[in-house]
């Protein structure tokens, strides 16, 4: 392969704001961005789900990040958006956002793994760490967010 093609390989992200912090989600991952709608609740479910969506015809479960990360909660906004996430060989998931922002490309060289003592609960949820127009978005680890386990 010919070394400048290495050089321009690059993977693109959705950005996402969370409060004031920006977090990139692999677009691989996803498959569909939706306006906020009526989420029904799902009684006993884990805190960390608000509830489901009919979204053409497929019921698919709503998690909070907010919650996930042990964040206030969710506030609605006209610009709260449900993101689809279809992770390899697993079910839909929708997963809730203060707002979407842009679609951005990071080649490796503008990407730095985070290395920790893997004490830290948001090491799960974080690969890495994207630095883009001099700002800085935490790269989401997708199947560790939807592990439920965790």
């Amino acid at each position: 392969m010919d070394e400048n093609i290495i050089e321009t390989l690059s993977n693109q992200y959705i950005v996402v704001n969370l409060g004031i912090e920006q977090y990139g989600i692999d677009i691989k991952y996803v498959d569909n961005i939706v306006r906020m709608q009526k989420i029904t609740r799902v009684p006993k479910a884990q805190k960390i789900f608000k509830g489901v969506i009919n979204l053409r015809g497929e019921i698919i479960p709503v998690m909070s990040i907010r919650r996930k990360f042990g964040l206030e909660d969710d506030i609605y906004t006209d610009k709260t958006r449900i993101i689809i996430l279809k992770p390899e060989q697993q079910e839909a998931i929708g997963i809730l956002v203060d707002s979407v922002k842009e679609v951005v490309s990071l080649d490796e060289a503008s990407i730095e793994k985070i290395h920790s003592d893997g004490k830290d609960e948001m090491n799960k949820y974080i690969t890495s760490v994207g630095k883009n127009q001099g700002g800085l978005i935490s790269l989401l680890n997708i199947n560790g967010i939807i592990d439920v386990q965790n």
